[in-house]
């Protein structure tokens, strides 16, 4: 897919929808629910498309990125490492000083409300530096 900038806001939704519309299993399922998710806490999110063609969003800083892979959809929080996680949704990058992941596997089952508080402490983390 064609990489853009985050100027052109249209044209980066059109690349997320239709990177989720190639994933026509559980893990474009995913990446939707996550997005839409997503999207509900922050409806003025930036949507950028980055790096090897990952979903970005962004609130003052990058909240979160989507990448895909053949048996897991990874949410790497940018800022993960100082956000609370009392539902022990991150599972993956434990290791680093900055971010942290979730990965998601076929068959798991998303927490949708301690992902939006997830989101919800990323935005106001970006929204406190």
């Amino acid at each position: 897919m064609p990489k853009t900038s985050a100027t052109a806001p249209d044209k980066v939704s059109r690349l997320i929808d239709a990177r989720i519309a190639e994933l026509s299993d559980w893990r474009g399922t995913m990446l939707a629910q996550v997005r839409t998710l997503i999207r509900k806490v922050d409806p003025g999110v930036v949507e950028e498309w980055k790096w090897r063609d990952v979903p970005t969003w962004s609130h003052k800083g990058i909240l979160c990125t989507g990448e895909t892979y053949r048996s897991v959809v990874k949410l790497t929080f940018a800022k993960g490492a100082r956000l609370a996680d009392p539902h022990g949704l991150f599972n993956a990058s434990l290791d680093g000083r900055v971010r942290r992941a979730i990965d998601l596997h076929e068959g798991d089952t998303l927490d949708a409300q301690a992902f939006t508080a997830l989101v919800r402490a990323a935005i106001a983390l970006n929204d406190s530096a």
